[in-house]
């Protein structure tokens, strides 16, 4: 499986830009993105849920510029923050395609989706109901709501990966009743629209089968709602990230999707709904690319590599155990390959960024490595431990680099420190 990005020439050049050319001219750490596989991975999701929607789930990456690619590819755009709504709205994103999630929204977050009109609200609570009825009172055309409903699907993912099933945060339950509870206060409030249902079953799933189930499941709940238009399946969409993995292919998602919906529609006599998936991970994951220098080389038990970032720029491999491939950029010398541990510069020992990958022998301080699918929950996930700075995101397209996110500098950390 390739897990570089589409216009990557080898580990040496993305975009038709010499990765060391962008490492000299901007420095280390940074993300890497390729406009073109973004823009290419939106055509196919397209392409392949014609004429269905599909929303990409700005969590997994968002800047200004993301904001502008996905809207000029034709997608929806999911948030799930009043912040990541602010990004939209400063690029003049169509308030109609928004869908605003979370499990626990805030005022605020609530305030400003009714004040710049997004499309529909995802309801995740009984209690919020009654909130965003309040705040759409006022409005000359109901809110329009989607209910998250937990089909208790397991994904058979990490834990921390899982939110299809029982006993976890996000959504209602099915077999609880809590579904159908909400859908019941919804149909009640003069100011909502009950569009339709949503679920999310989890995150890097690899076969479509638990899709299918939880299609049949909702649709079978909409049966007995007499039908709704829109159902919603989420995303989660596995990526490979090492060679000798595989991601979830769009094409058998959607067959496998589109004719479980199709089937289960038929069998209760209800018209077909008009579908939602929510890729972000798909989209942008192996369109990302991070450099880090080499500070260090310590030979002992194992051999470990000592970059200039770590955690604070990828948490992944800390939360979920998460596994990389990485390569040397730059220098060749036909020295042997050997199992080498790569690590990060903060103070902890679960500071990793790979586990005993295969680099050259004669690796060094000064080196340049790549560090290929590292363009979801990077630069989203990215912190200030340690006070180190964040990392910039460079774009890449027809030999071209320019930044999208400048790098982050100690003056700013000291500038929001008021005390």
């Amino acid at each position: 499986m390739n897990i570089w990005p589409l216009t990557a020439d080898s580990p040496s050049a993305v975009g038709g830009v010499p990765l060391t050319e962008i490492a000299e001219r901007f420095g280390t750490p940074a993300y890497v993105i390729d406009e073109e596989h973004v823009r290419h991975r939106c055509r196919d999701y397209r392409k392949a849920l014609h004429p269905h929607r599909v929303a990409y789930a700005g969590k997994a990456f968002l800047c200004r510029a993301m904001v502008r690619w996905v809207h000029e590819e034709g997608l929806d755009l999911d948030v799930c923050s009043g912040g990541e709504l602010a990004l939209a709205r400063s690029v003049g994103f169509p308030p109609e395609r928004i869908l605003l999630h979370g499990n626990g929204k805030t005022p605020e977050d609530l305030a400003a989706a009714f004040d710049y009109g997004v499309g529909r609200i995802v309801v995740d609570s009984v209690g919020e109901v009654a909130r965003v009825a309040a705040l759409a009172g006022g409005r000359r055309h109901p809110q329009k709501v989607l209910v998250r409903v937990t089909p208790a699907v397991d994904p058979q993912v990490h834990r921390a990966m899982a939110t299809g099933v029982e006993d976890q945060k996000f959504g209602l339950s099915l077999a609880s009743g809590a579904a159908a509870d909400a859908v019941r206060r919804v149909l009640g409030q003069p100011s909502l629209t009950l569009a339709g249902l949503h679920c999310h079953i989890g995150s890097q799933i690899r076969e479509p089968d638990g899709y299918a189930t939880a299609a049949r499941r909702l649709v079978a709940f909409m049966a007995e709602l007499g039908g709704l238009p829109e159902l919603d399946l989420g995303g989660g969409h596995a990526v490979a990230y090492r060679p000798d993995e595989h991601g979830l292919d769009v094409q058998t998602f959607a067959d496998r999707v589109l004719g479980a919906v199709a089937e289960e529609c038929a069998a209760w006599g209800i018209p077909e709904p008009e579908l939602t998936v929510e890729p972000g991970r798909a989209i942008v994951a192996a369109a990302g690319v991070t450099l880090y220098r080499v500070l260090a080389v310590k030979q002992g038990v194992r051999t470990f590599v000592v970059v200039d970032g770590g955690m604070s720029d990828n948490p992944r491999p800390a939360l979920y155990g998460s596994r990389y491939t990485v390569a040397r950029v730059g220098r060749r010398t036909g020295a042997a390959e050997l199992p080498m541990t790569v690590v990060g510069r903060h103070c902890e020992a679960g500071d990793v960024i790979a586990a005993d990958v295969p680099l050259p022998a004669d690796v060094r301080a000064g080196d340049l490595l790549a560090v290929p699918c590292t363009g979801a929950y990077h630069h989203a996930m990215a912190s200030n431990y340690n006070q180190v700075a964040r990392p910039p995101v460079i774009a890449v397209r027809g030999g071209r680099a320019w930044p999208l996110v400048r790098r982050e500098t100690s003056e700013d950390l000291i500038r929001r420190d008021v005390g």
